[in-house]
């Protein structure tokens, strides 16, 4: 993981008009929200493993789940995820189960981030910010 500093930081949102602004640019609800903090993703790679410039925000009144909840964003980073290059021995058979454990466990949830994804990482910021701070 490397942090990405941003203009951004302590700004609060509706997390409606959140999504309004940066879903159409290609991020998403990150799946490890809960009530009160959540992630917007956004993937840069996934050739091995995948590459996301995440943004973290936590709610400051309501829950996520609430309408009109309002966000504070918090540092922006990269984050690096590796999987395993074989099947997940862990997987179980069957019909039922297959819908849901049909996907391999990451073999480093916190892997080293490449130095080439650093400028994207800047640019991304410059982005956020272009798009947040108008």
């Amino acid at each position: 993981m490397i942090e990405m500093p941003s203009k951004v930081e302590g700004r609060e949102y509706r997390l409606f008009d959140l999504e309004q602004s940066l879903k159409p640019i290609g991020y998403v609800i990150g799946g490890n929200w809960d009530y009160d903090h959540g992630y917007f993703d956004y993937k840069i790679d996934d050739k091995d493993g995948y590459m996301f410039y995440r943004v973290p925000f936590h709610a400051v009144d309501g829950q996520l789940d609430t309408p009109g909840c309002t966000v504070a964003i918090d540092r922006p980073f990269l984050l690096a995820h590796e999987y395993e290059a074989d099947l997940d021995q862990n997987a179980n058979a069957g019909t039922f189960n297959a819908s849901f454990n049909q996907f391999q466990g990451p073999e480093n949830k916190d892997a080293a981030v490449p130095d080439k994804y650093l400028e994207t990482g800047k640019v991304l910021t410059a982005e956020l910010e272009s798009i947040l701070l108008r």
